[in-house]
């Protein structure tokens, strides 16, 4: 498929029957210990927001393959798409939209009544250089964040070998080569109900 046959804002995952892959950077004193027991330590705080992002090219841009401080470890966290599908419906867009909202108030009202944020930031390459077309970030806090960490992971693990592998082929043998080891990532079915009120 080329650039252009992609949709502008298309949730790209990891995924299979029951699960899909989201992606966190974190520093070892929160990844370590996750990916060994496949939960989040007492350390990872409830009442924070976090965010998830199903691209691993977008996680390397944010994180540097693993390179940037506090974010050392990079944890593939399997969650049940019954959650992530609840997030999604429960999301509101990060930034007023003239097009979902009918009016700034709104928008407002319904940011702080959700405990789930969505941003489409640009899709990266192996390179980390920006794509034509967007790729999702959820916000959760709250409700959302609890969820996610008590009853939506099944599994975590440590995939900063990976990602510095990637980014030294990409170095050494260029992107073609680097871009074979890729998680593989294909659309993801948009649950009931769509996404339009995420302008997808």
């Amino acid at each position: 498929m080329s650039h252009d046959d992609v949709p502008q804002r298309q949730i790209r995952a990891l995924h299979g029957a029951e699960t899909l892959t989201v992606y966190q950077a974190y520093p070892a004193s929160i990844g370590l210990p996750a990916a060994r027991d496949g939960k989040f330590p007492p350390a990872w705080k409830r009442d924070r927001m976090t965010w998830i992002k199903p691209s691993f090219l977008w996680m390397m841009y944010r994180c540097g393959w693993a390179a940037k401080p506090d974010q050392e470890v990079v944890l593939a966290v399997e969650i049940r798409r019954e959650g992530f599908d609840w997030a999604l419906r429960h999301a509101v867009l990060s930034h007023y939209d003239r097009d979902v909202h009918p009016d700034q108030a709104a928008w407002k009202q319904q940011l702080k009544a959700s405990p789930v944020r969505t941003q489409w930031d640009p899709e990266r390459d192996v390179r980390l250089q920006p794509l034509p077309y967007r790729s999702l970030q959820l916000g959760l806090s709250g409700e959302a964040s609890r969820r996610y960490a008590d009853e939506w992971t099944v599994g975590i693990r440590d995939v900063t070998p990976l990602a510095r592998t990637i980014s030294e082929v990409a170095r050494e043998q260029g992107p073609q080569s680097a871009a074979l080891l890729l998680p593989v990532e294909s659309p993801y079915p948009v649950p009931e109900g769509g996404l339009r009120h995420l302008r997808a």
